[in-house]
Formats: structure tokens, sequence, C-alpha cells
């Protein structure tokens, strides 16, 4: 099993290095299983917002055809699942992230108002940090 970096998948989704592309596709098509951390998973999601300008339709699409690669195998997949879930939903791709991985957590508290709006409706144990 290997581990290709965000540098890796941005190259994969983006094809604006075609040379990069084309080893990324190579490594892809090598047989060896391929492990996608949900750190890379988080920080791909930032590259393409941030760096590439993509809308959450667009990001939602090349996480989705990732994961849906046969080789590929992704740390805590209901987690991931729930993620992009609430990701689709309006969620911050981190926020809803975080609030799955904290499975079993009574409340995540935080001062991000807009989480807890967003989050409050499907998930209740996202709170406002008290006053």
């Amino acid at each position: 099993m290997i581990v290709l970096d965000t540098n890796v998948w941005v190259r994969y989704v983006t094809n604006d290095d075609q040379l990069q592309a084309r080893r990324a596709i190579k490594l892809l098509e090598s047989g060896s299983g391929i492990f996608l951390p949900k750190t890379i998973l988080l920080e791909l999601e930032w590259v393409l917002r941030a760096v590439y300008a993509l809308d959450a339709v667009a990001i939602q699409s090349a996480l989705l055809h990732i994961l849906g690669l046969p080789m590929v195998t992704v740390e805590t997949p209901h987690q991931v699942a729930q993620a992009l879930n609430g990701y689709k939903n309006g969620l911050d791709f981190a926020d809803a992230l975080h609030l799955a991985a904290s499975e079993g957590a009574e409340t995540l508290y935080t001062f991000d108002e807009r989480f807890v709006r967003k989050a409050r409706q499907a998930m209740p144990v996202v709170k406002a940090v008290p006053r």
C-alpha cells in the first residue's frame, strides 16, 4: 500500500502540469493499493477551493471520483462519507470532517456561529462556546 501526497492528487485532479499529471496517473495505474488519509483529503479540498477557486460542487465531484477509484482505500470511510454529506449540505468541509471524526463526543464547542447554525439541524452536538 502506498500514499500519495496532496500535490500528487492536485495534479491528477487539475492536470495543470501535464507531465506531473501523467506521472500521477502512472502511479494510480501501478497496481499498488493507495491509502488516502483524511488529512490529505482535507488539504486537497482546501487547495482546490483556495488556490484553484473551484466551487463546492466541482470539489465534491472530484473527491467522490477519487474515493470511487478501485485502488483507493480511505481512512475511516464512514467518517469521510458523513463529512461529504455535511459538505454537500452546506457545511465547510473541514468543519464537517472535524464533526464526523468526533463521533461519540457529547458536544463539539466552537466560536464559529455559522458552523453552529449550519450543523444544528442535522447534528445538534455542535454548540457555541458559552458566554
